[in-house]
């Protein structure tokens, strides 16, 4: 990856019917398209929880 955010995030299952039959969405990057419920979405990386360490 050449900067933040510019890497594919690449889902297993859809986030709506839970198949798999995925496919990378031609006209957006970093959407992708369910066969199964023709619904098209994107995946994004937001950030990390800051933890407390525990001792």
């Amino acid at each position: 990856m050449s900067g933040q955010g510019e890497g594919r995030a690449v889902p297993f299952y859809c986030p709506y019917c839970g198949e798999e039959d995925l496919r990378p969405h031609a006209d957006t990057h970093g959407a992708w398209e369910c066969r199964a419920c023709a619904r098209v979405f994107t995946v994004r990386f937001t950030g990390l929880l800051a933890r407390e360490v525990e001792s």
